[in-house]
């Protein structure tokens, strides 16, 4: 739609001439003989920008811009003054005018203010859109997000949280899977347990067994007391085993029988210690592949892979990208004790089209690297990080204009595959899902493309 200006002047030729020539430039103007005039226009219409001459018979421009922003804080206001008249410049902005043209007036530099006047007006609206979207939107827990995806795993979510089976949380590096454990225990009827979490591939593979299970006194090289693992800590609440697909093979039959049996054995002890905790369970890896691999134990699998839950990538949550950037700027903002309001439509455009690898964690680190370093009231294309601003989204080439590059269906199929593969970083039994084949007919496929 075109934009609309109300323009204000008490000389008919002046009117009619703006009129003419911002129509030309695209504009949907009104012009009005007087200020007074003007103002009932604005009762009626809504405006994106307002022109005014600050020489006009009854009430001045100035008095007028004061009255539009008092009326329509969101409407740019933008002066015509006489040339080098420099005080009536400076009232004109102290009454809240965005901005000021001089006599004898050239069309180009006025068409600009307003371009950049409206940019700025779209700029607000949408700084206003983000904040009610994260006011607003549909949230378990921690979580955030209007996109299908999320209120399908929302959905899933409230459905299982009561439960006390295991859950085995899918889902890439970054995406908020320890987000998904805790939301899932503080929605349950554990909430009032504790809420135990290790990541299973941080802990060197000598410590990761006393870790879990506890020890006794003297069971190896200073154990000077007994210990109990986290098993024992989380009793009567939550356990969260991050990365379980990198649990060390040696160490997954001992995981198997502890859930089997609800009771752990320090190492170096002759006892059990009963416990009962919820597991959940965390993994970025492909755990069905690493099953038929021999990397991680069938037995084990089934065992945590009760409820599965897949956590989506950013890339795949479409606008929830910039509520999340806008949560993201006011808690960072707050952090820093800043005034920094939201980003601006060409950052937007620019998060939008990254890739996002390393998903919510690496958007939140980017928006916090912004914040720091921007010197304006919003977050601008060149506060983001040069991976951001400098990325070129793939594309798949599955039809074209010349007939010289016109593909089989089967090569169609082929880019797409491969394409869906890349996304999602390998991972051969999410494509599956994605694409609706069975991983065993999407193995034979690659293998006959020799991927």
């Amino acid at each position: 739609m075109n934009q609309r200006v109300l323009i204000a002047d008490d000389e008919r030729a002046m009117g009619e001439m703006l009129t003419e020539m911002l129509g030309r430039r695209g504009m949907d103007c009104i012009w009005k003989p007087s200020a007074a005039a003007a103002l009932e226009a604005l009762d009626v219409h809504d405006f994106d920008a307002v022109v005014t001459d600050v020489k006009m018979t009854g009430m001045h421009g100035i008095d007028l811009c004061a009255r539009v922003v008092e009326r329509r804080p969101d409407t740019p206001v933008i002066v015509i003054t006489a040339f080098g008249s420099m005080e009536t410049a400076v009232a004109a902005m102290r009454a809240g005018a965005y901005d000021f043209v001089t006599k004898p007036l050239e069309i180009d530099a006025l068409e600009l203010a307003l371009r950049r006047a409206f940019e700025r007006r779209a700029l607000r609206n949408e700084v206003k859109r983000l904040r009610r979207a994260v006011r607003d939107a549909e949230s378990f827990d921690e979580m955030v997000g209007t996109s299908p995806p999320m209120q399908q795993l929302f959905a899933l979510l409230g459905r299982v949280a009561e439960s006390d089976a295991s859950v085995l949380v899918r889902g890439e590096s970054g995406t908020g899977k320890e987000l998904v454990a805790r939301a899932l225990h503080r929605k349950g009827k554990r909430a009032s347990g504790p809420f135990i979490a290790i990541n299973c591939s941080a802990v060197p593979e000598p410590l990761l067994e006393s870790e879990l299970f506890g020890h006794a006194a003297g069971a190896f090289t200073d154990a000077k007391t007994a210990r109990d693992g986290l098993f024992v800590q989380a009793n009567g609440g939550t356990l969260f085993l991050d990365e379980v697909g990198d649990l060390p093979l040696a160490l997954q039959p001992k995981l198997l029988r502890a859930l089997q049996e609800r009771a752990v054995r320090p190492v170096g002890s002759t006892s059990e210690v009963s416990f009962t905790v919820r597991l959940i369970a965390a993994t970025h890896r492909d755990l069905e592949a690493d099953v038929e691999a021999g990397r991680f134990r069938q037995d084990l699998f089934y065992r945590i892979h009760v409820v599965p839950v897949d956590v989506p990538p950013l890339r795949a949550r479409g606008n929830d990208v910039l509520t999340l950037a806008q949560r993201f700027v006011e808690e960072c903002a707050a952090q820093a004790g800043r005034t920094i309001s939201g980003i601006t439509g060409g950052a937007a455009e620019k998060l939008l089209a990254y890739d996002w690898p390393g998903n919510v964690r690496e958007l939140r680190n980017c928006i916090e690297r912004a914040v720091a370093l921007t010197a304006f009231e919003q977050v601008t294309v060149d506060d983001l990080p040069p991976r951001v601003r400098e990325h070129a989204r793939a594309r798949v080439l599955i039809a074209a204009d010349d007939p010289t590059e016109f593909v089989s269906m089967q090569e169609v199929e082929r880019r797409y595959i491969l394409r869906v593969l890349e996304a999602l970083q390998g991972n051969k039994t999410s494509a599956a899902r994605i694409l609706g084949l069975d991983r065993k007919t999407l193995y034979r496929k690659l293998e006959r493309w020799g991927v």
